[in-house]
């Protein structure tokens, strides 16, 4: 990447030499432009939210930048990325969104996520640190900036505004009112699971803010759970890209003698799934771990894995993501252990998984969704 402070050389994390999808794109640039084009003062405390690989820590790390992230991955490949770069350690200060956030913001870059429940609550985190002069930038792509985003900007920080497109990126610009008065935190988010579901019926379900349908349960998830294997005699399960957890608190429920791992690469969701956990004041053992899939699981530990993997990175679709999971739980099943899969039809899954484990099983499906079984031979 080219930036106004030299070239970058920048991956994603895991580093896949086969993934052609870039650790940066045309936002992250123009808004890099932007700080050395109007000579934006760069002192005082530099905080970056949403950086979704590094690109912007690792080329502002001379102004010794705080990054926020939601992502283990980002927070991975941040750190490789500024290793890379040669800069020295402790030059950026990596905070996850559920860290207390610095007291005082001088400057605010702000990479719009996709989930606008996350930029309510990431903004609503930060304004009370930012002040009169705080300099206030977003960036994003033209697609992921609504009016809806710009008036979130409004109601939390004050008086926004935005730029001309260029490369289908835009910038955001807001002058920060410090009297607005901004309402309560409406996050993390509470509510009631239907009947008719197992053993999480009528339970509570937290989901802090950027996690999947977050004042529902969604259909894909109510399906898989009416259709979940019978987990008893104590074994070791992992809900694997847990979410909110509820699928993990099921098990738990049905079988106060499991142990339930419970693995995100989000530290939002696995907030929520410990808070769903508890809230539910489930017997027996649980590990929330936050983390890139079922890395750092041993080998051979596992006795049955529960997954919906998901079939985006940011804007991008890919299946990469889906098969790490599946290689990744076949390594940490033993001989016998079973992985159990909810996806959408039409993406195939039985075709990777009966390539890997050399058998695939259709439990049940419907027009839309299918649950498929394989055996670690």
């Amino acid at each position: 990447m080219t930036t106004p402070w030299g070239e970058l050389a920048l991956a994603r994390f895991p580093e896949d030499p086969r993934n052609r999808l870039r650790a940066w794109d045309a936002s992250d640039e123009y808004l890099l432009r932007h700080l050395a084009d109007q000579e934006i003062p760069l002192s005082g405390t530099v905080v970056v939210v949403g950086d979704r690989w590094g690109a912007l820590v690792t080329a502002l790390a001379g102004h010794r930048p705080t990054q926020i992230t939601d992502s283990h991955l980002a927070q991975e490949a941040t750190r490789a990325n500024l290793a890379r770069a040669g800069v020295e350690p402790g030059a950026v200060r990596l905070l996850t969104t559920q860290d207390p956030p610095p007291e005082r913001i001088d400057v605010l870059l702000v990479r719009i996520p996709k989930s606008l429940a996350l930029l309510e609550d990431q903004l609503l985190r930060l304004a009370p640190a930012v002040h009169a002069d705080t300099v206030v930038v977003g960036t994003g792509m033209v697609k992921e900036i609504h009016t809806s985003t710009l008036r979130l900007f409004e109601r939390i920080i004050g008086p926004t505004r935005t730029s001309l497109a260029e490369k289908k990126a835009r910038l955001i610009f807001c002058t920060p009112d410090p009297a607005l008065e901004r309402g309560a935190n409406p996050w993390p988010h509470s509510y009631e699971l239907p009947d008719g579901i197992g053993a999480v019926s009528g339970r509570t379900v937290v989901n802090h803010a950027g996690v999947f349908c977050a004042d529902r349960l969604d259909i894909g998830t109510r399906f898989f759970l009416a259709h979940l294997p019978d987990s008893r005699g104590g074994r070791r399960v992992v809900d694997l890209g847990c979410g909110n957890g509820v699928v993990g608190t099921a098990v738990a429920l049905a079988d106060p003698e499991a142990e339930v791992l419970f693995v995100d690469e989000s530290f939002q969701a696995v907030a929520s799934a410990e808070a769903t956990y508890k809230a539910n004041g489930v017997p027996g053992h649980a590990e929330f771990r936050v983390g890139d899939g079922l890395a750092g699981v041993p080998a051979g530990s596992v006795d049955l894995v529960l997954n919906n993997p998901p079939f985006h990175s940011h804007q991008a679709t890919t299946d990469a993501t889906a098969w790490r999971m599946f290689t990744g739980a076949k390594r940490a099943l033993r001989p016998g252990g079973e992985l159990w899969v909810i996806g959408n039809r039409h993406l195939g899954y039985h075709v990777k998984l009966k390539r890997l484990f050399g058998n695939c099983q259709l439990v049940s499906g419907d027009p839309k969704f299918v649950v498929l079984k394989a055996v670690k031979r």
